[in-house]
């Protein structure tokens, strides 16, 4: 038998009310050469039986049931026993498009080693948003991450992968935000990347979830990936999102800043706000401007 071309990766964790969902936006699309792995992370509902009634349905479905392990975890399992020329991952409580497969696999094959495609945040509620890429080609690494901004959203689940990229490169297991611990490693290895304005991905908020939850010491591990990217740490731009995790990880955690200070030159396009921020980086340095920021936010805290 045949290896599929597409691996699609569902990490299946407490989703009994979505999972049917997510898994009928896959089977539904006239692309049909693709293995699903759904990997049960020990999860304690209906999901394990819900998943074992699609394999039987459907051979292209694989199972794994592990014990829990988190969100990285069940994808590294999955990419184990990925046998597809492409990876794609899908959470369990999202879903796909109708039909985008076929057009994005087409994409795929002009020799890309990364895919990112269009996506709608909030999914199913008043409150939908397009965030929509342009058709562009990026071969230096570096314009992708700096100036398409790819930082501001490394998402695992709306792009498409050769699967070669991780032959040496797993999700860290037990750390929070691991997609902005991964996509910089597969950068490294990457020649080519893609972003197409065709919207594919429906994702759906989860109240529960990290990034909604995420208090200090999940942000420290946020602000630690971001700080393994010195390269891309010298772009002004860059450097003051990752200022803006480092105050909220000063605020929440009263620590001292770990982020270098870097003089930021203030421009006629800054907003504002940008502007004053700039100002004020260069005029306190980082570690009086996270005390000031704490300072200020009490303050404004008191006041309500």
């Amino acid at each position: 038998m045949s290896s599929p071309l597409l691996t699609i990766i569902v990490p299946v964790y407490k989703v009994e009310t979505t999972l049917e969902r997510c898994i009928e936006s896959v089977t539904s699309q006239s692309f049909g050469d693709w293995q699903m792995i759904l990997v049960d992370d020990g999860s304690p509902d209906t999901c394990p039986a819900i998943c074992d009634r699609w394999a039987e349905k459907d051979a292209r479905i694989t199972v794994i049931h592990k014990e829990n392990g988190g969100l990285s975890d069940a994808r590294n399992a999955g990419l184990d026993r990925a046998t597809g020329r492409y990876i794609t991952f899908l959470d369990s409580d999202d879903y796909l498009e109708r039909d985008v497969l076929a057009p994005l696999i087409k994409m795929m094959r002009s020799e890309y080693n990364i895919l990112e495609y269009s996506l709608i945040k909030n999914a199913g509620t008043g409150n939908e948003k397009t965030i929509s890429f342009s058709n562009r080609t990026y071969t230096d690494m570096n314009d992708y991450w700096l100036k398409g901004q790819a930082y501001m959203h490394t998402y695992a689940w709306n792009k498409i992968y050769g699967r070669s990229l991780f032959e040496s490169v797993r999700f860290p297991k037990g750390k929070v935000f691991e997609d902005v611990w991964t996509l910089p490693r597969l950068l490294e290895k990457a020649k080519c990347v893609a972003t197409t304005d065709i919207v594919g991905y429906r994702y759906c908020a989860n109240p529960e979830g990290i990034t909604a939850k995420a208090g200090g010491e999940e942000l420290k591990q946020l602000l630690e990936a971001h700080l393994q990217n010195e390269r891309w740490l010298k772009d002004e731009t860059y450097y003051m999102h990752v200022l803006n995790i480092q105050m909220d990880v000063c605020e929440l955690t009263g620590e001292k800043p770990r982020l270098p200070f870097m003089k930021v030159h203030c421009t006629n396009d800054m907003s504002h706000k940008m502007k004053l921020k700039t100002i004020a980086l260069n005029m306190l340095g980082i570690e009086r401007m996270c005390k000031t920021n704490a300072m200020l936010h009490k303050i404004l805290r008191m006041g309500k």
